[in-house]
């Protein structure tokens, strides 16, 4: 019997493996570091085409030509919540100058639009994690937030693992665009 009890833990504890979150696949969940890489023009590397659906099933192309903020969220993802205020005020604000673009991965479109409504987002949201793989190398796979500002030649020149803060996007939007916030 005192064998038993040590095998029923680890089967009671392994069984709330989901750590309480609803879906598996926020399971693989990694915060960032909130470290941000600042890519060398000579080093960049060619963006893949930003096209997909939006929240609302119609496709969208985001052309190349300025620079673009693309963030990577999930409803369900706190440091997402954290930063989305600020993004959308840098939106706002840098709307005509900068094209800000999110991408929601591993979440369901109630809970995605859900998020858009209450934070008022402005820029435009793809729902497709099959852009995300078109990122090899760019993205860290599991990270989220991550955040990537694309150069006017639509080469990926800043990544930024983790929460944004107005000091890494004002510093690196300037840098790339001429632009402050």
């Amino acid at each position: 019997m005192k064998r038993l009890i040590p095998l029923v833990a680890i089967l009671a504890l392994t069984a709330c493996s989901t750590g309480g979150l609803s879906k598996s696949s926020e399971n693989s969940f990694v915060a960032g570091s909130g470290s941000a890489t600042f890519i060398k023009a000579a080093d960049r590397k060619a963006a893949p085409e930003l096209i997909g659906p939006l929240l609302d099933r119609s496709i969208i192309k985001i052309p190349f030509g300025q620079v673009i903020v693309l963030n990577v969220w999930a409803s369900w993802c706190s440091p997402c919540r954290a930063e989305a205020p600020l993004l959308e005020d840098f939106a706002t604000k840098l709307a005509g100058k900068v094209q800000f673009v999110g991408v929601n991965t591993r979440d369901n479109l109630t809970a995605a639009n859900g998020f858009v409504n209450r934070f008022k987002i402005t820029y435009p949201t793809i729902a497709d994690d099959a852009l995300l793989a078109k990122f090899r190398g760019s993205l860290l796979p599991n990270a989220i937030p991550s955040t990537l500002i694309i150069d006017s030649k639509g080469r990926v020149a800043v990544r930024i693992s983790g929460e944004v803060t107005f000091a890494l996007l004002n510093h690196y939007i300037t840098l790339l665009s001429g632009e402050s916030y």
